[in-house]
C-alpha cells in the first residue's frame, strides 16, 4: 500500500485544540466487524466490557520537554527533548536559524546550560553539568510539547489535561492520548464490570509526530521507543490469551508495546524492558490485542495505518469519512473510537 492510500479530507474546525470540560464527555464511535457503525459516548465504555476482559493502559508521564534558550551568539533556539538518556544527558531536536556545532554551549531559559556533545542522525546529544538534573530543569522551566496541529501555546491547564490520571513514570514527550479520556471513576467502573485493569509503560518519543515522507511504506523507518512490561502484567495478559479472554488496549502506544514485545518473542509477550520500532500496516497479524480504544489520527500517519490494519482498511477509512460527516472532534484532545479486531484484516494486503 502507498502513503496516499491513507489520506482523507479533514476540515480545520474539526481539530480539537482544547479538551472538553470532563475527560469522559467525548463521543465514542463503535466499530465492529460486520456491524453498522454506532455512536456512543466515552462514559459508556465500562458497560461495553465483559467479565474477564483485561484492560491495558500506558502509564507513561509526559514531562515539559520543550525548552527555549539562546546560543552564545545570542540567536534564539528551541530544544525539543526526544529522550532522557541519563539524569544529565538527553537526545533532542534543536531548532535554530543556523544548526549549532558540536561543543556549542546553549544558554537555556531558567539559568542553566546544555552542551552539544554529539549527533545521532537528526538529533543532538546534549549534556548538562553533572550537578544539574535535566528533568528537574524541564519541570521548572519547560513547556508541555503540544502536538504541532494544536495552533496555540501551552497553558498551565495543559500540564493536567495533557496527562493521564494514572501517569507514573516521566519519560514521554507526547501523551498516550486515548488515556486522556479516562478518569478515576471510570477505572473503578471498569473493575466493577469484572474486568482487570493493568498498566504498561511506553515512553512516547517526539518521532511520533514525524510524517511519513516516502510513498512506498516499506521504505519508512519507524522511531524506536522504550517500553517495560512487569512480570505480573505479562502473566495476567498471557493467562487471558490462554483462556481466550479479550485483551483491550487503551491507545496505540499500548498496542505498540504489547504487539512489539510479542513480535520480538515469537508471538508471546515477554516481561521486562526493551525498545520497539514496530511498524504496523495492513496485513499484519495481531498476536495480543483484541479490542482497541483510540482517538482519531492524522491523515497519512503511521497510527492511521495501524488502526486500518486492526479494524480493516475499508471499514476504517469509511469510519473516518463518517466521523467527518458526524462532526467528531479529531486528534489528541478529540473524540474516540472503540475498534474490535477484524479477523479477516490480516489476510488483506
Amino acid at each position: 500500500m502507498k502513503r496516499q492510500d491513507f489520506s482523507y479530507q479533514l476540515p480545520d474546525d474539526l481539530i480539537a485544540s482544547q479538551p472538553l470540560e470532563n475527560r469522559t464527555d467525548s463521543r465514542l464511535m463503535v466499530i465492529d466487524p460486520g456491524q453498522p457503525l454506532s455512536h456512543r459516548h466515552v462514559s459508556d465504555l465500562p458497560s461495553m466490557l465483559r467479565e474477564g476482559d483485561v484492560v491495558v493502559a500506558n502509564n507513561t508521564r509526559v514531562f515539559p520537554a520543550r525548552l527555549f534558550g539562546a546560543k552564545a551568539s545570542g540567536g534564539r533556539i528551541e530544544v525539543m527533548i526526544e529522550r532522557l538518556i541519563t539524569d544529565n544527558t538527553v537526545r533532542a531536536f534543536v531548532k535554530a536559524s543556523k544548526s549549532p556545532k558540536e561543543g556549542s554551549v546553549l544558554h537555556m531559559d531558567g539559568g542553566f546550560e546544555l552542551t552539544i556533545t554529539g549527533r545521532d542522525g537528526d538529533l543532538f546529544v546534549l549534556e548538562s553539568d553533572p550537578s544539574i538534573r535535566i528533568l528537574d530543569m524541564a519541570e521548572a522551566h519547560g513547556h508541555i510539547p503540544l502536538p504541532p496541529y494544536i495552533k496555540r501555546e501551552d497553558t498551565a491547564s495543559d500540564r493536567e489535561r495533557y496527562q493521564t490520571v494514572f501517569a507514573k513514570d516521566a519519560g514521554a514527550v507526547a501523551a498516550p492520548t486515548a488515556g486522556l479520556h479516562i478518569d478515576e471513576s471510570m477505572i473503578e467502573a471498569i473493575k466493577q464490570q469484572g474486568a482487570t485493569w493493568c498498566e504498561v509503560t511506553l515512553h512516547v518519543g517526539a518521532g511520533t509526530f514525524n510524517p511519513v515522507r516516502v510513498d512506498d511504506l516499506s521504505e519508512h523507518q519507524m522511531h524506536g521507543e522504550w517500553y517495560n512490561i512487569s512480570p505480573e502484567v505479562c502473566a495476567t495478559i498471557q493467562k487471558a490469551k490462554d483462556e481466550e479472554r479479550r485483551v483491550i488496549a487503551i491507545g496505540t502506544t499500548t498496542m505498540r508495546c504489547l504487539e512489539g514485545s510479542a513480535a520480538a518473542n515469537g508471538g508471546a509477550i515477554r516481561e521486562g524492558s526493551d525498545e520497539t520500532s514496530i511498524f504496523i500496516t495492513p496485513g499484519y497479524r495481531f498476536n495480543v490485542v483484541d479490542v482497541l480504544f483510540t482517538n482519531f489520527h492524522l491523515p497519512e500517519s503511521t497510527l492511521l495505518m495501524l488502526v486500518s490494519a486492526f479494524g480493516g482498511y475499508d471499514r476504517m477509512m469509511g469510519a473516518y469519512q463518517e466521523a467527518v460527516r458526524e462532526q467528531y472532534r479529531f486528534f489528541s484532545y478529540g473524540d474516540a473510537c472503540l475498534i474490535t479486531k477484524d479477523p479477516e484484516a490480516a489476510h488483506a494486503s
